[in-house]
């Protein structure tokens, strides 16, 4: 019998959760913490090999590591770590098997992205890290190699660490090109690969960087976030520090859609199978990194109408609000869910594509990142 869970994948403050519910997404069930107590930047469902779960966690006395579960999040093992000794030399409790702490071999700082490879490589993952490196594994996270072709680019004396950082947040594989990828950076930008990562272009075309002299580089934007459309992987929407844009051209340029607002800062954006042509924006205060108006606000942008339409009214749920980069996600149902997980703990959803909404009842630690693994259409 097909599995019909939908479970919401949080990384948060203080581990990693699940909430599970069916497909009607009404009442919800939240699972033990894993990694209690450590901070997980991102949990990802693997859709290849379902059940498979990844999650980069850090530690702050032990450093980076990523873990693996293959019974959905049931039992957690560790992996390889990029740049780190083997998982067998590290007691992931008191360092080595001898008591003294094992150092890694060069500086990691913070794993922030897991990504799944293209369908056509079941066992390639990608991993994005800070300080600005993309790692690749062909064994499903046994071992990972550096990616130098954007680890080490051309244009990288023009990078900047963003305030969250020197990372690499966004990784993207078009699912109708295996060769083609994506990676996000901040503060440096987007870069497409058309070569399955042996090069890389720079297309940042059109986004502007309010805080340099020269307000259109060709790198130093401060990519907040990136999502392909589901139904259209060279529609591209795009969350910066200084705005939200969408391309039609496979990132190759970038037109700006968020004057609509006062500010169109934020980080989260997000776009969903059953709603082509349609992007959901979480616009913030550029100062505070709070919601605007009151209260926490979802807006759609409908790219074939040009046209914003607000999903909530900031009066529905009162506060000022923080929403990290990968904080907003998307089911593959019809119609659409919409996920959304605060800086303050709330999870909070619509089933119905943003006509109602409603919070699931559980007091998470702040949440950084949510992914949803859910039944294909």
């Amino acid at each position: 019998m097909a599995d019909k869970k939908v479970r919401v994948l949080l990384g948060t403050r203080k581990g990693a959760y699940i909430a599970e519910s069916d497909t009607k997404r009404k009442t919800w069930k939240v699972g033990k913490v894993s990694n209690s107590g450590r901070e997980v930047y991102h949990v990802t469902a693997d859709p290849r090999h379902p059940g498979y779960l990844y999650a980069a966690v850090n530690d702050w006395m032990f450093g980076p590591m990523v873990h693996i579960s293959k019974d959905w999040g049931k039992t957690w093992k560790e992996a390889a770590t990029p740049l780190m000794p083997p998982s067998k030399e590290r007691n992931p409790e008191f360092g080595t098997d001898s008591g003294e702490v094992q150092r890694p071999k060069h500086a990691l700082t913070n794993l922030w992205h897991l990504e799944p490879g293209h369908a056509s490589e079941p066992d390639t993952l990608f991993l994005g890290a800070d300080p600005h490196m993309l790692f690749r594994s062909d064994d499903l996270g046994a071992s990972w190699t550096p990616v130098p072709s954007i680890n080490e680019h051309s244009t990288k004396k023009d990078w900047a660490p963003g305030a969250g950082g020197p990372c690499m947040h966004t990784i993207l594989v078009d699912p109708t090109n295996a060769q083609r990828m994506y990676v996000g950076l901040s503060a440096a930008g987007t870069f497409r690969s058309d070569d399955g990562g042996k090069s890389w272009k720079a297309v940042n075309k059109g986004v502007e960087t309010p805080f340099l002299p020269n307000k259109y580089p060709e790198v130093g934007q401060c990519v907040h976030h990136v999502v392909l459309d589901p139904a259209e992987p060279r529609t591209s929407y795009r969350q910066d520090h200084g705005g939200m844009y969408v391309s039609h051209d496979g990132m190759e340029s970038w037109t700006r859609i968020g004057k609509f607002f006062d500010d169109d800062f934020g980080f989260a954006v997000a776009a969903a199978r059953a709603l082509p042509g349609r992007a959901f924006f979480i616009p913030l205060e550029g100062r505070s990194r709070v919601t605007t108006q009151g209260g926490l606000q979802v807006f759609e942008w409908n790219d074939p109408k040009k046209k914003w339409r607000a999903l909530m009214s900031a009066k529905a749920i009162p506060g000022h609000f923080g929403v990290h980069r990968e904080g907003m996600n998307t089911d593959t149902l019809d119609p659409a869910g919409i996920y959304v997980g605060t800086t303050t703990g709330q999870l909070i959803l619509s089933p119905d594509a943003g006509k109602t909404w409603r919070q699931v009842p559980y007091q998470f630690p702040s949440i950084h990142s949510v992914h949803v693994a859910s039944p294909a259409l």
